[in-house]
């Protein structure tokens, strides 16, 4: 069988599936499975594939039929344009939590600062890492609870040639004490410039959330008690007194907490400025408190 027809019978496939991006899929699982760049399907249309080749692309089209998302099948997913290690001990990044990153690099005028960056909840690093790439002298500090979790974020640190300039804390993020000792020992001082995160904000008895995200991703990482806000409100409140003069707090959340989230960093009562940020599709996606001293 060649491969532009094991491609067509893939997508038809993945269509009578109710796969939602069928041709898409199917071209990066058998690129993936015959070790090719996606573009180079098309080059190789007529090249017949052998019992190897089609049992390794059937086995990805199984995972696949069976819910599991393509970012676990493949082992990366790209974020904001770097590719990330990702596995089930992460979740998977997702294009809305971009916007934590835009507002942070916006918010940072002079990019050569030496900034200090903490990640709560840091999973695969994405937000923490790319903020290492774009301002090149910032020092993060990622903390996670998971131990396979910061695996990953230690494998993209790697990867992503940062990781001079990243220490990890396997801690609970509301232990706070742990956490800024450990912004102390790397930054010289227990102050934040810039604090993101994208915390469990799932409401644990919400309906609508995919069943393939439940049975896939990390209950750790999505669910969260009083209606998917209790770390939202408990992080923020834990560490604004450990923000400098001149600090942002960047916070992805539901899309239903935006008015919840903006009275409660209001009442923080530190910042200059708090809004809310939506994402392309107009949603509430992130609470943003700006300090100015």
């Amino acid at each position: 069988m060649k491969l532009k027809e094991v491609l067509d019978k893939t997508t038809q496939f993945f269509k009578e599936k109710g796969i939602d991006s069928p041709r898409l899929d199917a071209e990066l699982l058998l690129a993936h499975g015959l070790k090719l760049e996606r573009m180079q399907l098309y080059l190789k249309f007529d090249q017949p594939l052998g019992d190897a080749e089609l049992a390794a692309c059937r086995e990805l089209v199984r995972r696949r039929v069976q819910g599991e998302p393509v970012a676990y099948i493949l082992g990366s997913k790209y974020f904001f344009g770097y590719n990330f290690i990702v596995n089930s001990a992460v979740l998977i990044p997702r294009p809305e939590t971009e916007h934590i990153v835009e507002s942070a690099i916006a918010w940072a005028q002079d990019k050569d600062a030496i900034y200090s960056i903490v990640d709560l909840g840091s999973g695969s690093g994405a937000i923490g890492l790319t903020l290492l790439k774009k301002l090149p002298n910032a020092k993060l500090v990622a903390v996670d609870t998971s131990e396979k979790a910061l695996e990953v974020a230690k494998a993209n640190a790697e990867a992503l040639g940062v990781a001079d300039r990243v220490r990890f804390a396997h801690s609970d993020a509301a232990n706070v004490d742990q956490v800024l000792a450990t912004v102390r020992d790397f930054t010289g001082a227990a102050e934040i410039h810039i604090l993101v995160s994208n915390p469990p904000y799932i409401a644990t008895d919400d309906k609508d959330v995919e069943e393939n995200v439940k049975k896939f991703e990390p209950e750790i990482a999505l669910f969260a008690p009083e209606n998917g806000l209790k770390f939202l409100l408990d992080w923020s409140q834990k560490y604004v007194s450990f923000l400098s003069d001149k600090a942002i707090v960047l916070m992805e959340m539901g899309m239903s907490q935006g008015p919840a989230m903006k009275t409660h960093f209001e009442g923080l009562g530190v910042f200059n400025k708090v809004d809310v940020i939506k994402d392309l599709a107009s949603l509430d996606r992130v609470i943003r408190g700006v300090k100015n001293g």
